[in-house]
């Protein structure tokens, strides 16, 4: 059973937002300016009409900022038409206006437990730009048309009037792929996704299964921890999503101008060391096998296999991003996702998509890309990190408290935990329920071991927790 926040006056993140100085809404000015944008977006008249096809979105339960809406067209031969909506909202945000100021600023969405920080307001994240069910939107139309390998083998890019006929979540999209009764736009999606995942391995593709923490409501108003489970029908649209990345960062490399999501490849030394820690872990490793063939069989539920996903972040160190006009970067790929990859389909929540998915646009239009794009495409990268560095601060922030304050009303008591990395005196570690990411210190570590700790101080101001070895 979950442990939950019980201690009276817990559970309030006031403190913390003051702490992040997390803005609680909007300038007026940019308020009037969404306000006036969002029954007017631009150049509403030139869109192909794209209402007849039977778009669904596909989103975490709750969800109202809907960035992408899918439909799923099996074609003769095998493949599969992947038509794909997204949120237009270079339609709605003025170039150099209050709302484009505004959103530099942010640069991302935050997703917190007691309230989101949006990127956009509200009037148009959660209504006129949003791919709400049975409203007609302006959007971003991607077709992009795969052979029965999942490859693609052609690409349309176009702006476009859509609606969305259904909304779904990721567990009831399960349950009626389960049941045989799935939308008919969605009914492809698991043999897309496995098609996609397949590729993925053989391109190289580094997935992680590591834990991951979410924060819920509790029964009684506090808050609970618990372990986020992972979701086939997540991953695989996830894929329709790196698909639609992929083929941007396509479409930017010919072109030689754009922004892409980048990450340096792992040195032979780093890779020698993750050989070395599978051989501590007791993890065979063909020699002829990938990083990525080796992830994709370990069986997430194990200790040693957790260790080796802790392991293999040394790997993936170094992400960012890469703008260029005139010519290709030097580092044009992604080592997590093994290939050229770009983001274009979340600009609701995310900068750069607004920007990247302008340059396909003109680009497969053959048109110039626009001046207020190009203008802005050097800075991208230092806006981008500097938001991705302060979202996971404050995620981080958020589960440290919710630990500190469960964890409270337990000290001294014994929980059962996988090493997940061990050195000299300390370990970091996973403690299973609640599912907390903590160090611990003593000595012996098994790394990819089961062992027993203490929780021996919970600091709540500090957010911090101390375990010792039991």
């Amino acid at each position: 059973m979950a442990l939950v926040v019980h201690t009276p006056g817990a559970g309030d993140f006031a403190s913390l937002r003051a702490d992040f100085e997390l803005p609680e809404s909007f300038p007026p000015d940019v308020l009037a300016e969404a306000e006036a944008v969002a029954g007017d977006p631009e150049g509403a008249g030139e869109r192909e009409d794209a209402t007849g096809i039977p778009f669904v979105t596909v989103d975490p339960a709750g969800a109202k900022d809907l960035d992408q809406a899918v439909c799923l067209e099996p074609v003769r031969g095998g493949g599969i038409r992947v038509h794909y909506a997204i949120a237009d909202l270079a339609a709605f945000v003025p170039p150099g206006g209050a709302i484009d100021a505004e959103a530099r600023r942010r640069g991302q969405t935050l997703y917190l437990p007691d309230g989101n920080v949006p990127l956009h307001p509200p009037e148009l994240s959660e209504g006129a730009a949003s791919l709400l069910p049975g409203m007609v939107r302006p959007a971003v139309l991607w077709t992009i048309d795969t052979d029965s390998g999942g490859e693609p083998t052609a690409v349309r890019v176009r702006r476009a009037l859509v609606r969305s006929t259904e909304r779904f979540d990721y567990d009831t999209v399960a349950a009626a792929l389960e049941a045989g009764t799935a939308h008919p736009s969605i009914a492809a999606l698991p043999a897309l996704g496995r098609a996609r995942r397949e590729l993925a391995v053989r391109r190289g593709a580094v997935e992680l299964q590591l834990p991951e923490q979410e924060i819920g409501a509790g029964p009684d108003g506090g808050w609970l921890l618990v372990r986020r489970p992972r979701n086939d029908v997540e991953a695989w649209n996830a894929e329709v999503s790196l698909l639609t990345g992929m083929t941007a960062a396509s479409i930017m490399l010919e072109a030689g101008v754009g922004v892409l999501r980048t990450l340096p490849e792992a040195d032979d030394e780093t890779v020698d060391w993750l050989r070395r820690s599978a051989g501590a872990l007791g993890i065979p490793w063909p020699r002829e096998a990938t990083v990525s063939e080796l992830l994709a069989g370990l069986d997430p539920a194990q200790p040693s296999s957790l260790a080796l996903y802790a392991g293999t972040t040394r790997l993936l160190r170094g992400a960012g991003y890469t703008a260029f006009d005139g010519g290709v970067p030097e580092l044009a790929t992604h080592a997590g996702i093994g290939g050229p990859y770009a983001h274009v389909t979340a600009p609701i929540r995310r900068l750069v998509d607004r920007f990247a998915t302008e340059v396909c646009l003109a680009v497969t239009s053959g048109k110039p890309v626009p001046r207020w794009v190009r203008a802005s495409l050097a800075e991208l990268p230092e806006l981008m990190q500097g938001s991705d560095t302060f979202a996971a601060r404050v995620e981080r922030a958020y589960l440290d408290q919710v630990e500190a304050w469960i964890l409270a009303e337990h000290i001294g008591r014994v929980f059962d935990a996988v090493v997940l990395r061990a050195e000299e005196n300390k370990a970091e570690i996973f403690v299973e329920n609640p599912p907390v990411l903590g160090k611990c210190s003593g000595s012996g570590f098994p790394e990819g071991g089961r062992i027993s700790v203490r929780l021996t101080a919970v600091d709540v101001t500090k957010r911090k927790v101390s375990f010792v070895r039991a």
